[in-house]
Parts: C-alpha cells; sequence; structure tokens
C-alpha cells in the first residue's frame, strides 16, 4: 500500500488549497493509497517530520479548505540546497512515502528535481511531482499559473477604484504592484480601463530599463493632457545596469533571507516615487501606495476559471503520477478560445527558470500594454468583474459669466 505526502512552499494565493485538495481527494480515490500526509510549512515540516495525516479529514471541510486562501498546510521560504534535499529524500524515505506533490513556483519545481534525482539513484521507487503555483506568473513552459488570475483580478479591481477615486479628485497616483522579474500582475492595471482618459496611464514594467526623468516626463506630460495621472509600477523596476530603483533610491536598504533587496510591502518605492515627483515637478497632491502581501490572498475577488484549474492541475498531478512512469511538472497550455489542457513536462525544463513577458504584450512606448495582453488575460479573470460608469457629460448653459 502507498503513502502520498503533499506540501505547499513559497508566498500564498488565493488558489493554492484547490490544488492541495484536488490532490488529497483524487489520491484518495485509488486503491492502492493508503495515507494521505500533509507537511506542516512545506519543505521544513518534511526536514522536521511535521506531518497532518489528511486521510481523516472529511471531503466537507476539504472542500471549505479548498474555497479559503492562502497555504492551508502552512508554508516556507526555505530554499533547499543538495544536501537540504538530501535530509527530504531521507525522511521520505523513512515514512515510507510513495508519491511526493509539492505545489510552489520556480524553487519548488528545483527542489522537486533534486529530491527526484536522489530517489533515482537511490533506487528508491517514489514518484515526484511538481504542481505549478505563482502569483507572478513566471513558470516557464505554462501559458499561465495557477494564483496570476486572481491576483490579477485584484488588481485589475484595485486599480478601476483608484481611477474613480482620482477622476473624482484629480491628482497624481501610484501603485506598487508585485512582480521582481516578471511584469503579468502589474500589466493586469490595464484590464480596468473602460474610457480612454481611465487610468492607469502610465505601467511600468520590470522587462523594460527604467529611467527617473522619462518617468517624470510621462507624468507630466499625462497631467498636461489629462489633469490627472495613475501610475502602475512592478516592484522590479531596474536602470539600465539592472540596479532596483528602490536600491538606487533608497537611504536604507533592507534584504530578505535570501538576501534579495526587500521590495515588497515596506511602501518604499512608492514613497520615494511620489517624493521625486514633488521636488522636481512641483505637484502637490499626490499619493503612493504599496499593494503588497493583500494581492495574494484577497478573498473578495477570486477568480473562479482559476478556482477550476488550480483544482485540475492538482487532480492531474495525481493522475499523471499514478498511471505515468517518469516524474516531472504539470503544465497549463492553452487550447483554442479559452479551454486549457495539461501535460507533464520534464522537471529540468521548468526548474529555475523565470518566464517574463513576452515583446507582443508591451507598447512600443513601453508604458502600456498592447491589445495581445488584454485578450491573453481577460478570460483569466473569471466571470462577474465590475463594471465602472460614468455620467454623461450634459452641461448646462452658464447664466453668470465669470
Amino acid at each position: 500500500m502507498a503513502k502520498v505526502l503533499i506540501a505547499q512552499g513559497g508566498g500564498p494565493t488565493a488558489v493554492i488549497n484547490q490544488s492541495m485538495v484536488g490532490a488529497v481527494l483524487e489520491s484518495r480515490k485509488f486503491n492502492n493509497v493508503e495515507l494521505v500526509y500533509g507537511a506542516f510549512h512545506g519543505v521544513r515540516g518534511i526536514v522536521d517530520e511535521e506531518f497532518l495525516d489528511l486521510t481523516q479529514e472529511t471531503t466537507h471541510n476539504l472542500e471549505m479548505v479548498a474555497e479559503t486562501p492562502s497555504s492551508a498546510l502552512g508554508s516556507t521560504r526555505d530554499k533547499p540546497d543538495l544536501k537540504y534535499c538530501q535530509e527530504i529524500f531521507k525522511v521520505l524515505k523513512a515514512h515510507e512515502i510513495s508519491y511526493f506533490f509539492y505545489i510552489g513556483g520556480n524553487d519548488s519545481s528545483d527542489t522537486v528535481r533534486i529530491v527526484s534525482e536522489e530517489a533515482h539513484k537511490a533506487g528508491y521507487p517514489m514518484r515526484s511531482i511538481h504542481i505549478p503555483k505563482t502569483i507572478d506568473n513566471d513558470l516557464v513552459e505554462n501559458d499561465h499559473t495557477p494564483g496570476f488570475p486572481s491576483a490579477a483580478r485584484f488588481v485589475a479591481q484595485a486599480f478601476i477604484g483608484a481611477n474613480l477615486d482620482n477622476y473624482a479628485l484629480p491628482g497624481i497616483y501610484i501603485a506598487v504592484v508585485m512582480g521582481r522579474h516578471a511584469g503579468f500582475l502589474t500589466a493586469a492595471s490595464a484590464l480596468g480601463k473602460k474610457f480612454p482618459d481611465d487610468g492607469p496611464h502610465l505601467i511600468y514594467l520590470p522587462e523594460r530599463v527604467f529611467d527617473v526623468d522619462k518617468f517624470l516626463a510621462d507624468v507630466k506630460a499625462t497631467m498636461d493632457r489629462y489633469g490627472r495621472c495613475v501610475v502602475a509600477v512592478s516592484e522590479g523596476i531596474h536602470d539600465a545596469e539592472g540596479v532596483p530603483i528602490a536600491l538606487k533610491l533608497a537611504k536604507n536598504v533592507e534584504k530578505d533571507a535570501h538576501g534579495n533587496v526587500q521590495l515588497s510591502g515596506t511602501g518604499a518605492l512608492a514613497d520615494m516615487l511620489c517624493e521625486e515627483i514633488r521636488e522636481k515637478l512641483g505637484v502637490k497632491r499626490v499619493r503612493g501606495d504599496t499593494f503588497g502581501y493583500v494581492q495574494r490572498s484577497f478573498i473578495g475577488c477570486v477568480s473562479d476559471v482559476d478556482q477550476r484549474e488550480a483544482r485540475e492541475v492538482g487532480e492531474k498531478a495525481v493522475q499523471f503520477a499514478m498511471w505515468g512512469d517518469r516524474d516531472g511538472s504539470v503544465v497549463i497550455e492553452r487550447t483554442g478560445f479559452y479551454s486549457v489542457d495539461y501535460r507533464l513536462a520534464p522537471l529540468e525544463a521548468v526548474a529555475g527558470k523565470t518566464k517574463v513577458m513576452p515583446d507582443e504584450f508591451i507598447s512600443e512606448s513601453g508604458t502600456d500594454v498592447t491589445d495581445a495582453f488584454r485578450m491573453y488575460l481577460r478570460p483569466l479573470l473569471g466571470s462577474g468583474m465590475p463594471d465602472a460608469y460614468r455620467l454623461r457629460q450634459n452641461l448646462v448653459a452658464k447664466v453668470l459669466e465669470k
């Protein structure tokens, strides 16, 4: 009889639990599966042998958890090296795990690759499958990644609201969106536009070099044209040498556990860009926001398409493991308009690689997206997207000329 182990890694998303529950329920359908475990706090939980017995969970409660954002099993930011992965494999072997499923992004896929190689070297019979997840949408091979559509839906709706606010009380508004290397999530802000003069008027992505002087000129030109300016900025914008703008403008630099400059959640980049505008352009009404972690697991605007596909990648992972003869990473492929199919890609084709926005999705100006991107993203946002309307400008003639 076989044992299954499922873990979640990296940043939480609004639909990662759909993948976990999909894998649990699909595993419990197979007669050869005796137990289904969940590792508490990802690979750290595996090394520490902190397992939950998910075989004992009721189907009803699993379904309720599936509808709940964030990582129900807990997550970790540990980035395992070879020695760490050898410890993971040691625990998996001791617990006689036959099927290992790890839900996560780039680093998680690389962890699965190393663990898979260790199992093969030891001659240990175990299937290791990576289940895709990331709001950054930067996993290669995939058309898109579970978690991204819901985060994109949040970003689009947030900019609808920000634009309405800015329309009522004109000024300059800047919002910083997650995305260290890939600009997909920031680009989603464009889906909040309805009228030609709606914001975001300017979108800055890490796929293009960011020049502060050009930025100030863009903002001034937009203000001259519309009398207001809404700006979407990726946290990962950088100069021609690849230096993050947050690092260039910052007086004090904060770094994360991996030594990366802390770009998310500090609010520093938005504040610094606002200060540049106040000093150089002399505009007083300038406001900045950082969406930070709220965009990852926001419960109020989850894409139903994202939920469905996140569930299916979990289910397909189990099917590939049970019926296949190789390890791999589940990949989403777009077929037609709009449907998807799933395949199992080799782990080495996905592990540790980063996808960025293709040139055909970015406008020639570098500060907007193309219709090709809008067509790509719109079906992913799901049903029931809200719309914003305006009063028609049926002006009444003035009586007292002033």
